[in-house]
């Protein structure tokens, strides 16, 4: 399967609390004018309803049937059997659903549902952040190759996915990746989403700013204040990021410990990244002291963020070592330094979202 030069086409969804966002994907491309649609998420048979009037006004102006539908939901749902929990931001959908059985029934071909956060991942993997990073490898001369990503979107809310060896790791309740409900560093008794999104940043500028919650500015107001493009308590948007920087960090170290891969970050919040990274890589790089009073690094890998010209030019100075074998004459290369490296969707979140969606459900029809 190459998404790029696939030749089937696929219905995608792009389901927000508010609109829902239809469009069909051929080769990696989106073939028809997208159509939006108010998602009327209080009222469950009205919401089908439009989710079935939306793919079938694209279906209407296809020159060739769809071979299926592919979108992301939010959850919990059980993915697997397309059966959707229940939703905060559309409440109708209560009690577990069958949304998938429902629409394959009216449209009578195979779909597929899954989280934003892994077809974020997915399609990063395929379409976006990993050939990109290889490329730049190989253009470096540098042989080396990677092959596992965590894809890290930043907004409302803290979400991920994880790209095991070019395939999507799902887990067996399809809840790989659920990062945002890790530990909150700086305050324990909390998730890290409550450190990690748009709330934190409007929560602790206000409470360092000494106003009201319901009187804070918007994330991007507060980006603007940080950077002095606006007036408003500089230290108190600097300090607002600074403390996202040591959650995330904190929880990328996690999960680089466990998951061993390149990391690419989207979402709305990744327009501020550059007052995120400082203390990001802080934590990342930071270092551990034991008991003995020895200090090593938090990690094995050397972490770089590249998504400036300078970090990528450190991460591809990466110089292979040769090692002699004894008694052979011979010697072994290697890459001595483990590094990994961490930047910015090149692509946008939404269209890597959607080619997430697309090579998700090429991928589950060609095993099928």
């Amino acid at each position: 399967m190459n998404p790029n030069t696939d030749r089937r086409t696929v219905l995608t969804l792009d389901a927000g609390g508010t609109n829902f966002v239809f469009t069909a994907i051929r080769s990696n491309k989106e073939i028809v004018k997208p159509i939006t649609l108010p998602s009327r998420g209080d009222k469950l048979e009205k919401c089908i309803d439009t989710i079935e009037k939306g793919f079938r006004e694209i279906m209407a102006g296809l020159d060739e049937r769809a071979v299926a539908i592919s979108f992301a939901f939010p959850g919990p749902s059980d993915y697997d059997t397309g059966i959707i929990g229940k939703l905060n931001n559309l409440p109708a959908f209560t009690g577990g659903i069958p949304l998938g059985p429902i629409l394959e029934h009216r449209f009578g071909i195979p779909v597929f549902i899954n989280n934003d956060g892994d077809l974020y991942a997915y399609g990063e993997a395929l379409s976006g952040f990993l050939p990109d990073l290889n490329r730049r490898l190989h253009e470096a001369g540098i042989k080396k190759r990677f092959r596992n990503l965590m894809g890290i979107t930043l907004g409302t809310g803290f979400g991920g996915g994880l790209v095991f060896n070019e395939e999507l790791l799902s887990g067996d309740n399809s809840m790989a990746g659920e990062i945002w409900l890790l530990r909150n560093k700086l305050n324990p008794g909390t998730n890290a989403e409550e450190g990690v999104s748009i709330r934190a940043i409007q929560r602790v500028f206000a409470k360092l700013a000494g106003i009201p919650k319901n009187q804070c500015p918007s994330p991007k107001e507060i980006y603007e204040i940080a950077r002095k493009e606006r007036k408003g308590n500089t230290e108190a948007a600097l300090e607002a990021f600074r403390q996202l920087g040591i959650v995330l960090g904190d929880t990328l170290g996690n999960l680089f410990t466990v998951f061993d891969g390149a990391c690419v970050i989207g979402g709305g919040l990744s327009g501020a990244m550059s007052l995120i990274f400082p203390s990001m890589m802080k934590e990342l790089n930071d270092r551990y002291t034991s008991y003995s009073g020895n200090e090593y690094p938090r990690l094995v890998q050397k972490v770089f963020n590249i998504s400036t010209p300078e970090g990528m030019k450190q991460f591809l100075a990466w110089k292979k070592q040769d090692i002699p074998v004894p008694d052979t004459g011979e010697s072994v290369s290697y890459y001595a330094q483990a590094r990994l490296p961490i930047g910015l969707s090149s692509i946008g979140t939404s269209r890597a979202v959607a080619l997430g969606a697309y090579a998700f459900a090429l991928k589950k029809l060609d095993n099928t």
